[in-house]
């Protein structure tokens, strides 16, 4: 049974990430880990609006739950098993996904920026979408960086709670967003 106050938290932080435009209705993703436990939203939810039913509880190793879990379970799992993460959110922000597509890393111009993220790497993977290849190249960029893009796909970002990882997204994003104001 998943304890209520993670579940309000995932509520939460869900929510806002769908308010603040960082997410489509269906898209991203959430997880965190607790030991070899792994708490991740349903396939297909929608972030702003999770009921209880939109949180599987997994493990480390695959089993007969990950059927109802996000198809990023395998890139949640590969970047627990190499970073000190004990959260994860995987958005879709528009300003971040388009600067992925020509950018090797995104380097943010703004000083809020700059100090909670320094250079965030873009990595490319053939799949995208809930490949091992995608888990290795995200895992690695994350070993050094709080969060990493997935070229033409969108960032994943670590963090010890749901709030940490949610504020590398919100950060990274309003850093693309000033970039492209600046014409750069």
């Amino acid at each position: 049974m998943i304890d209520r106050e993670l579940i309000r938290v995932f509520r939460e932080i869900g929510r806002d990430l769908f308010v603040a435009g960082l997410t489509t209705s269906h898209g991203g993703n959430m997880s965190v880990r607790d030991g070899d436990r792994v708490v991740i939203t349903r396939r297909g939810s929608m972030l702003g609006r999770l009921t209880d039913d939109d949180l599987i509880e997994t493990g480390m190793e695959p089993c007969v739950a990950d059927e109802r879990c996000s198809r990023e379970i395998v890139v949640h799992r590969a970047i627990y098993e190499v970073t000190d993460a004990r959260a994860i959110v995987h958005a879709h922000p528009a300003h971040t996904i388009v600067r992925s597509f020509d950018a090797d890393a995104i380097v943010p111009a703004d000083s809020e920026g700059l100090y909670v993220l320094g250079e965030v790497p873009v990595v490319t993977a053939a799949q995208t979408i809930a490949s091992p290849e995608a888990a290795a190249v995200l895992a690695g960029a994350l070993r050094e960086s709080p969060v990493a893009v997935l070229r033409t796909h969108g960032p994943f970002a670590k963090g010890a709670t749901l709030e940490e990882a949610f504020m590398h997204v919100s950060v990274l994003e309003a850093s693309a967003s000033i970039l492209g104001l600046l014409g750069r």
